[in-house]
């Protein structure tokens, strides 16, 4: 069983594109070989800037010699019948079987097709391959057709076996394969043959190529951690970093460079990010003070003065873009010492946040009243969250953050705290963006919690407002990922908050920007539906009316309707839908944490479910009950009550929900069972007011043996109508005491 070795080798190949070409090779190759009927024991798949390859190891010789059978029509048939079948065959009707059959004598193609040996399978695969590779941008060049990232100068293409190597026959616009390579550009460019996959990688590395991505990358990171280490510092961990400078160079060589005292008062920050995203430099932190103080840069090869030229090089190029850092950073500093941080956010009056919703001031002034409704609820000062609300987009002005778009927020901090604003308003400017993903952190300052969640309610009540939900797959504004920062928010600081009532607040002050903007919209359809939804008769109302009503319906909904007037309904409506998505993302959140999904809505059913943090500890002191055999069994006699309950009552057309008289118990199982259920209320009622829902679930769990010995000792529909009242009374006792825990008819089994 041979081995293959395919080198595809071209031009720099950008390194964004290198991990998803590696894996479209491996999977193109191998599946195109699968599909011809090749097997393979094991296939890997490496990049460098200039070449892609794969090795298959194990690869069967030939493809297997298929026979197949095909049953055709009656040997009395039509003539037509006869003639399709033998086209759909390809064979002549003198190759036919005849076989004797129930129904007749029967006509049966038996079709051979020999096998391919595997040379002549991988040049058609390999050429499909090639021809269909898909690379996000790709070019032509010269005469020919074939679309590559970066002209492709050769292929290499061999099949190794105890025999020796053999090259495959392929040709692919005139680049013939064939088994020789080039290493390092300037290091080895003279061409070398290899005889397979072991004694290419070796003749690469002597040729200074380093074939191995994940092998550059760990080379790079731990010699960068020596360098660091020496000087007493620290690197800067960067894992995206890492990857893209593994795919820029063949044979990476670390260096250490210097850089400028004039700009080492810089932000942290500011420095890395420059460092970062224009030379691809790795940042060295001096562990004492937290400043960045030297640059690792990677470089493609070893020089007869170790690097020196290069870095000097790099310093001049790093100096400048520094220079430009430095210029914004005093620049802001000014403003902000001349403007304030709110004079510097005035400008944001005149950046469109969404034509519907007006501008990022619009914004910001919403934000504001929402945080400061928000902050009694997590324990912030109302007036600093308002203040942190009105500066925490300033520095979206700044020069800094337009040359940096990354660093908002983080410049933000370093403004307020320059401005003299409490550090509580200060952290709030970056953290009130966070959690940006699953697995970012989740700001704990009380100040930052309550602009985060008014950042992300404000965002979520506004695209609601609007109606433009999420769809499929699509959701350009993030609100799939505002809703896990709400939840993650509320959850991680195990805040007890009604969010319902924040997103008719919410979803009010959107709207009423839905009206001052629908008051001059050239979309006369919009501004319809918006006062529509007030309860506003917009039929036959000219212009001038209908500008006048919007006017007077936003500034009632900036006043929330005034003092004490309850929500609207089509208010309800929105904060509910709103809800349902949150509930959504929830769920996705608690199955990720090993929660079932219909533990969860079990407790979905529940009253008070818009209170995340009394959901979630709800349905995790049922999903822990339901994992004890007094819970399992519970849930069946609940189960069993239930549905003798809910028949008997379709059937007789009256509902057992009278009081059950103990009086009436005529068995040891029934009084007990009566006893137990009083028992279990008087511990469940306060357990449920404490939210304590572990306690109730244990009260619940003692009635699992009395419910047990009732249905086993007693009959419920006894022929003494009395008796089977009573009985029917007490199974919807039970029912109502285990739903006033969770909605139990909702659980699988």
């Amino acid at each position: 069983m041979p081995d293959l070795l395919i080198e595809l080798f071209s031009e720099e190949i950008p390194a964004r594109m290198q991990p998803r070409a590696r894996e479209a090779l491996k999977k193109l190759v191998t599946d195109g070989l699968v599909e011809a009927g090749l097997t393979y024991a094991a296939a890997q798949a490496f990049s460098t800037p200039r070449r892609l390859a794969l090795a298959v190891e194990g690869l069967s010789d030939q493809s297997p010699t298929l026979r197949e059978e095909r049953k055709g029509p009656r040997v009395d048939a039509p003539e037509k019948a006869i003639e399709g079948f033998l086209r759909a065959t390809g064979l002549a009707r003198e190759a036919l079987e005849v076989r004797d059959e129930k129904k007749g004598q029967i006509y049966f193609a038996v079709i051979e097709r020999p096998g391919r040996p595997a040379d002549a399978i991988v040049a058609e695969v390999l050429e499909g391959a090639i021809r269909h590779f898909p690379w996000p941008k790709s070019m032509r060049w010269g005469a020919g057709s074939l679309r590559w990232v970066r002209p492709l100068h050769s292929i290499l293409c061999i099949l190794s076996d105890e025999a020796g190597a053999r090259v495959v026959d392929l040709e692919v616009d005139g680049i013939v394969a064939g088994d020789t390579t080039r290493g390092h550009r300037f290091m080895a460019p003279a061409p070398f043959a290899v005889t397979g996959y072991e004694d290419y990688a070796a003749k690469l590395r002597k040729a200074y190529v380093v074939l191995d991505a994940q092998e550059r990358a760990e080379h790079i990171r731990a010699e960068a951690e020596s360098a660091a280490f020496a000087q007493g510092l620290e690197l800067v961990q960067d894992a995206g970093l890492l990857e893209e400078v593994a795919g820029l160079v063949e044979w990476p060589v670390v260096l250490m460079g210097e850089i400028g005292a004039e700009f080492l008062d810089l932000p942290p920050e500011v420095l890395q990010t420059s460092m970062r995203e224009h030379q691809k430099f790795f940042s060295l932190r001096d562990p004492k003070s937290g400043r960045i103080v030297r640059f690792v840069t990677v470089a493609n090869r070893e020089t007869a003065d170790h690097g020196a030229t290069i870095l000097a090089g790099n310093g001049k190029v790093l100096a400048a873009r520094l220079s430009d850092a430095k210029f914004f950073w005093e620049n802001d500093l000014r403003r902000v010492k001349a403007e304030g941080l709110e004079g510097m956010a005035e400008g944001l009056a005149n950046v469109t946040f969404h034509n519907k919703l007006g501008s990022q001031k619009d914004r910001i002034s919403r934000i504001e009243a929402l945080a400061r409704e928000i902050a009694p609820l997590v324990g912030a000062d109302p007036e600093q969250a308002a203040q942190a609300a009105r500066v925490a987009k300033a520095d979206l002005q700044s020069e800094m953050v337009g040359e940096f778009p990354e660093l908002q927020g983080v410049m933000g901090v370093y403004y307020a705290r320059a401005h003299g604003l409490p550090e509580a308003v200060a952290r709030a400017c970056n953290e009130h963006y966070q959690p940006l993903g699953p697995s970012d952190a989740v700001p704990s300052a009380p100040v930052s919690v309550a602009v985060a969640l008014a950042d992300k309610i404000d965002t979520l009540t506004g695209f609601w407002a609007i109606d433009e939900k999420p769809t499929g797959s699509k959701d350009p504004y993030a609100l799939r990922r505002a809703a896990l920062g709400v939840i993650r928010l509320v959850l991680g600081n195990g805040l007890s908050i009604t969010l319902n009532n924040g997103f008719v607040i919410g979803g009010r002050r959107n709207m009423a920007s839905v009206l001052r903007l629908a008051v001059d919209h050239v979309d006369k359809e919009f501004r319809f539906e918006a006062l529509k939804a007030l309860g506003v008769d917009v039929e036959g109302s000219d212009i001038s009316k209908l500008q006048a009503q919007s006017a007077k319906s936003a500034d009632l909904l900036s006043a929330g309707f005034g003092h004490g007037v309850p929500p609207q309904e089509w208010e309800v409506e929105r904060a509910n839908d709103l809800l349902a998505f949150l509930h959504d993302r929830l769920k996705v959140h608690l199955r990720e944490q090993g929660i079932r999904h219909d533990v969860i809505d079990a407790c979905l059913a529940m009253p008070g479910n818009d209170d995340l943090t009394l959901l979630v500890k709800r349905a995790e002191a049922l999903a822990a009950f339901l994992q004890t055999d007094d819970g399992e069994n519970l849930v069946q006699g609940f189960r069993r009550a239930n549905n003798i309950l809910t028949q008997a009552e379709e059937k007789d057309g009256v509902e057992y929900s009278f009081g059950p008289d103990p009086k009436l118990a005529d068995t040891d199982e029934e009084r007990a069972l009566f006893a137990a259920l009083d028992r279990a209320e008087a511990a469940i009622a306060p357990a449920m007011q404490a939210e304590d829902f572990a306690a109730a679930m244990r009260a619940m769990a003692g009635l699992r043996a009395p419910i047990d010995a009732f249905f086993e000792a007693v009959q419920i529909n006894t022929d003494n109508q009395v008796i089977r009242r009573n009985r029917l009374n007490l199974l919807h006792r039970i029912r109502e005491i285990c739903l006033g825990v969770a909605d139990l008819r909702r659980l699988e089994g």
